[in-house]
């Protein structure tokens, strides 16, 4: 039976793998999204996460195509025990932000595109320097009193963006973030590893990771620039191509020899046992690429693997003060 893990204070639990929803859309279309999310299902993946401005940035969209394919799926296939996250806050008509008015617009379109009374978990996706914290946190607030939204959650926080919101609910008795999403993996460890970490671990939050593979560096299917040239992914893989992050690569592709289990599975199971992770976000657009991804459920990697994959992701930061 596949590990359930406890998502923080959200009242949810979740198996250590969360399906990204940034593909539909964009990259997958409808009869992939459902190929996408029915495999998931099938192996026992009950969390997609998503966002309101997916995938506003692909020729003829205007962001929502995630949630809609999201919606449309849930209510053809009727399966009611499974999480789903979005977020609002980035821009999607040249307005982004917290502010109240903005939220409790744009959870009515969630609402709408994903056909349902409510939002299992409603990540602020970025943080809005122009709106006082508590206005934004009394909206969701709002939101999760009327039963629009269950729980609520952070992403791309700073740790002092965070520990703002988490005090400035406490003083005003309002809804907590029970959950935050940062960008963390082997070859980016530098952001969340350190202040933030220790934060979410004194507070007991969720921890689910995104850009977990990389934007698929880690699969080892981009060996340089020319293999990125003309793929969706390419401004978003480039910063990935550098030695330092080629010499974690070389390590994990050891341990996937080692292992019998694929780059996808390693890099997974290394995020799943990670202090205060509770899974991983990664994505797909066919449903061999979410074969992969379960593999990373059942595979447990020994002492020694993870100290060469810690040791190596750890000498490469040092040596290139951060990621």
């Amino acid at each position: 039976m596949v590990e359930q893990r406890t998502l923080g204070k959200s009242g949810f639990k979740t198996v250590p793998l969360v399906l990204g929803g940034n593909t539909f859309g964009w990259t997958a279309d409808r009869d992939a999204t459902f190929a996408i999310l029915d495999a998931f299902y099938a192996g026992g993946g009950r969390m997609v996460d998503t966002a309101d401005v997916y995938w506003a940035f692909s020729p003829g969209n205007t962001g929502g195509e995630s949630e809609t394919l999201i919606g449309e799926w849930t209510q053809a296939r009727k399966h009611r025990d499974v999480i789903v996250a979005t977020k609002t806050g980035a821009s999607l008509d040249g307005s982004p932000g917290l502010a109240p008015a903005r939220l409790e617009r744009e959870v009515e379109n969630a609402l709408r595109r994903l056909q349902t009374d409510t939002i299992d978990l409603y990540f602020a996706h970025f943080p809005d320097p122009k709106t006082p914290v508590e206005e934004s946190l009394g909206a969701f607030d709002r939101l999760v009193k009327a039963g629009k939204v269950k729980a609520i959650g952070a992403s791309n926080h700073t740790v002092e963006q965070l520990r703002e919101a988490l005090d400035s609910s406490r003083q005003n008795g309002l809804a907590e973030y029970s959950v935050f999403q940062p960008h963390y993996s082997l070859v980016q460890r530098g952001i969340y590893e350190g202040p933030l970490r220790d934060l979410c671990r004194d507070e007991g939050l969720g921890v689910i990771a995104y850009f977990a593979l990389a934007s698929g560096f880690l699969t080892g299917k981009y060996r340089s620039e020319a293999d990125s040239v003309d793929k969706a992914r390419q401004p978003y893989v480039a910063e990935f191509l550098t030695p330092r992050n080629f010499r974690i690569l070389e390590v994990v592709e050891d341990v996937a020899r080692e292992t019998g289990a694929g780059n996808v599975a390693v890099a997974l199971a290394w995020l799943m046992a990670q202090p205060t992770v509770t899974a991983p976000i990664a994505s797909a657009t066919r449903t061999g690429h979410v074969e992969q991804m379960l593999a990373g459920l059942e595979l447990t990697l020994s002492a020694d693997q993870l100290a060469r994959l810690d040791d190596v992701s750890t000498l490469a930061l040092a040596a290139d003060g951060g990621a």
